[in-house]
């Protein structure tokens, strides 16, 4: 069947490419969105040296999982003091990200609300304004570098947006191993956890297609051999560069298909029990994995080029990677009893995400 893949991201990859920042943004002015301890790093300094006077803001207080308690005031303030700045540059893991892809779509009034009702309806809309967006990740995993998604979460009405326009594909991402190795043990592992739910999501997904296959089964494979002697030695630059490279084959590969199940089932798992989201879903992993396996006989073709022709095997293998790392698969080991566990995923199979899961 004739196949479209669709990625308008200019990357950038290497060690050391954050360095061509300056050269890669023209003479635009600047607004950096960034984590609490991008300035203990040093790396708003080094932004700052690269970009000169056309850095014109710092925002700096990106907290996990961008709430829009937090998120209205920062972009309605935004918008009112640099609605003139054409660009606006993400450093960091995937709240930085998302919170900058949040910050690039304006509204006709300036209020943020009117972005969340934009959002609540459900409908395609084009926003009122825009801004550029320059997406340089500090972890590998998430892949918001080469997507155009963005999760907004509201926990106080226990719910999540999900902003997906043109203008949120950023326009160039630069990723840079050598950005990821302050990444301590727990993020390295949450973040890399994520970019092999996205590989395996992209796999058992409606949507998949040969391409997005060879990136997923490429990224799978890389990040089961790499992962764990990554976390056992954190300041090894060239292991950096190879989960830097299987985050982004596994960005690459749900940027055309979504996510699916595992994803549907770890916002509920975010929301109502806290889970770190590279935990929330990546633990079902296995689990998920038995569910897909038999729905379809070319999604098995590519499942089993992974995993080899046994089910068993594979989730044993699975269930294996995830334990040796210090991750629990069961929906016990977080409080959920097994009752609750079955309609939470009869409940994600309706959900978008859910409803992208191969034979949904």
């Amino acid at each position: 069947m004739p196949t479209q893949f669709h990625n308008p991201v200019a990357i950038h990859f290497g060690a050391g490419s954050l360095d061509r920042l300056g050269e890669l943004t023209g003479a635009e002015s600047v607004v950096l969105v960034t984590f609490p301890e991008a300035r203990a790093l040093g790396l708003v300094a080094r932004v700052q040296a690269l970009l000169g006077e056309r850095l014109v803001q710092v925002i700096d207080n990106v907290q996990p999982n961008p709430d829009v308690a937090w998120l209205r005031e920062v972009h309605e303030r935004f918008w009112h003091d640099h609605g003139d700045c054409p660009t606006v540059l993400a450093l960091g893991g995937g709240s930085a990200i998302d919170t900058a892809k949040a910050l690039v779509v304006g509204t006709a009034s300036g209020r943020f609300d009117e972005l969340l009702a934009l959002l609540a309806s459900g409908k395609a809309f084009t926003p009122a304004r825009s801004k550029r967006l320059v997406a340089v990740p500090t972890t590998a995993g998430t892949g918001s570098e080469v997507t155009p998604w963005a999760t907004i979460w509201d926990a106080a009405a226990q719910r999540k947006y999900s902003l997906h326009l043109d203008c949120t594909w950023p326009s160039l991402a630069i990723v840079d191993p050598q950005l990821m190795l302050s990444g301590p043990a727990g993020v390295t592992l949450a973040s890399g956890l994520d970019a092999l739910s996205h590989a395996l999501e992209a796999i058992w997904n409606r949507n998949a297609n040969p391409i997005s296959d060879t990136l997923a089964e490429s990224a799978i494979s890389e990040v089961l051999d790499c992962l764990p002697a990554l976390c056992a030695d954190l300041a090894d630059l060239g292991l950096r560069e190879r989960m830097a490279l299987a985050a982004l084959k596994a960005g690459l590969a749900f940027s055309n298909t979504r996510t699916a199940l595992a994803h549907s089932i770890s916002y509920t798992m975010t929301l109502r029990h806290g889970l770190p989201h590279g935990i929330a879903c990546s633990f079902t992993l296995p689990h998920v994995l038995g569910l897909a396996w038999g729905r379809d006989a070319g999604r098995d073709r590519v499942l089993q080029r992974v995993f080899g022709g046994d089910l068993a095997r594979a989730q044993a293998r699975l269930r294996g990677f995830l334990q040796g790392l210090g991750v629990r698969t069961d929906f016990a080991d977080y409080g959920v009893g097994d009752a609750q566990a079955r309609a939470m995923v009869e409940q994600a199979l309706l959900g978008a995400r859910g409803l992208n899961f191969v034979g949904a």
